[in-house]
């Protein structure tokens, strides 16, 4: 197991940057998801700490070494891709062991790391079948565990997932996570996924064109997003950012309320509205309501929550749980508020 840490690392493709300066440390053993819309740099900075990409400039260090100019295979590293990129005529066998016949392991190791890998991913039964014989969250299994027979001193994911639908999505979250708990190895996980990296991360880095918006828990960014462009990536339904008067009577160029913290009533409230859509899920229902003057906000009620289409309906907020963002999109403290009041 290692740290890793970037000081100064940056990466441009000519005159264009992609990364232009970030500064992160990811301790050792942690699992850190890096998120962000589809353009963000999130892949080019996982293929950065990988070598697979040369930085332009700073430094790649893991465990304190400096690896900036080390090829990939002399990092110490595996990397799980999006694509499984298994060998088609090879065998589950064949293609987990792979890694370590190049590496002129002798057999009988080979035979035992294999079978230890295929235990822990539950492929026992699929050892002697091709990848074709396999589904999409088997065949992502074969993936990692060529990597896990390694025994990297980290492991890199780079939208592993996405290519599986929404069930098997779930099941292989829960076995990374599982892999995590059991192995303790540091982890770098790149989704665009939110719900992702809010279910899977120790700490997420939230990135937005190259730059690191913001470093921290899952619940600290939920609680504390410290930009707009947080409080509006992360949390699903999105937090509701109203602007125009109402933002400006407290003291902000915009509010930012979450679903949950809207409460809803078919007889008095705050504002007025009317639902443009109900989606029912069960244990809740989320109530899209049009609020003249105020905006599209969305609040979360109770399941069995009676609304229709059309309907009016009343939002009250709960003050305490505002978020306030300045005319950069910078989270403003109370006592920013208070200096501009």
């Amino acid at each position: 197991m290692a740290g890793i840490a970037l000081r100064n690392v940056s990466k441009a493709f000519g005159m264009q940057h992609v990364i232009p300066c970030i500064d992160l440390d990811i301790g050792d053993g942690e699992l850190v998801v890096f998120v962000g819309p589809s353009g963000c740099g999130k892949s080019t900075l996982l293929r950065l700490i990988a070598g697979l990409e040369d930085a332009t400039s700073g430094q790649v260090l893991i465990d304190g070494r400096d690896v900036t100019q080390l090829a990939p295979a002399q990092r110490g590293l595996s990397m799980v891709f999006q694509s499984y990129a298994l060998y088609p005529h090879m065998s589950v066998r064949d293609n987990i062991a792979f890694p370590l016949r190049m590496m002129g392991m002798e057999r009988a190791t080979v035979e035992r790391k294999v079978a230890d890998a295929a235990r822990v991913l539950n492929l026992q039964d699929y050892l002697d079948r091709k990848p074709r014989e396999l589904s999409g969250g088997q065949r992502q299994r074969v993936a990692i565990g060529r990597a896990i027979v390694r025994e990297p001193v980290a492991f890199l994911f780079d939208e592993p997932l996405s290519n599986l639908d929404a069930a098997l999505r779930v099941s292989m979250r829960m076995e990374i996570a599982r892999l995590h708990q059991q192995f303790g190895t540091t982890m770098i996980y790149v989704t665009h996924d939110q719900t992702e990296a809010m279910t899977l991360a120790d700490r997420i880095v939230v990135l937005n064109h190259g730059r690191v918006e913001q470093v921290g828990t899952p619940l600290q960014l939920y609680r504390h997003p410290a930009s707009r462009f947080v409080a509006g990536f992360i949390g699903s339904p999105r937090m509701n950012l109203i602007e125009g008067p109402e933002a400006a009577r407290h003291g902000a160029a915009t509010v930012g309320i979450r679903p949950e913290n809207l409460v809803l009533s078919d007889h008095s409230g705050r504002w007025q509205g009317r639902v443009s859509l109900a989606e029912h899920l069960g244990s809740d229902t989320y109530v899209h309501v049009d609020v003249e003057g105020v905006g599209a906000l969305t609040a979360r009620a109770a399941g069995d929550f009676d609304v229709r289409h059309g309907g009016r309906v009343w939002l009250t907020p709960d003050e305490a749980s505002l978020h306030r963002f300045d005319g950069e999109g910078r989270c403003v403290t109370a006592s920013e508020v208070d200096h501009v009041r």
